[in-house]
């Protein structure tokens, strides 16, 4: 399995234009906070009110970051158990209304993703590699974390492997 730093990097080398860092700032929280509004029906069990399509497989990707790396695993997985509590809020509404928002923020956070892929002159990064749509999250993440000052060590290591210091 490949580690945080080697995650990180290969995602960076597709994103080096700082507005397209920008863009995913707002669109890949709102993909994935689509998704779990998406896969908020149906409920799997009456009696496990949380036992949701998405509830699961934000489990296992919230498992899958905690090994990448514990600090960044449980920032993401706080974020996905919030957007997971609004979408059961969400899930009760009309078909009509639960999908059109649903649908409506997935649209317009891949719409905010490729102006920002536009900008960077370069595809995204899961065209290359479909774990890149694990990663984008992740790196969002780190790199709001990088701003704060967090994980210096991290940040120059990802700058120098993906050939761009900042």
């Amino acid at each position: 399995m490949k580690t945080l730093v080697d995650q990180l990097s290969q995602y960076a080398t597709y994103h080096r234009d700082r507005r397209n860092i920008v863009t995913h700032f707002v669109g890949v929280p709102m993909i994935v906070a689509s998704l779990c509004i998406l896969l908020s029906r149906p409920i799997l069990s009456h009696e496990l009110p949380w036992s949701t399509p998405g509830a699961l497989i934000s489990a296992a990707i919230t498992l899958y970051y905690l090994r990448l790396d514990w600090r960044y695993g449980v920032v993401l997985g706080a974020y996905l158990f919030a957007c997971l509590s609004g979408a059961q809020s969400l899930a009760v509404y009309s078909t009509a209304a639960w999908l059109g928002i649903g649908v409506g923020l997935f649209a317009v956070g891949w719409v905010i993703q490729f102006v920002g892929h536009y900008f960077e002159g370069r595809k995204p990064a899961f065209v290359d590699d479909m774990i890149g749509l694990l990663i984008g999250p992740l790196f969002v993440t780190a790199e709001a974390g990088f701003l704060l000052g967090l994980r210096k060590d991290v940040e120059d290591e990802v700058n120098a492997r993906a050939g761009c210091p900042r």
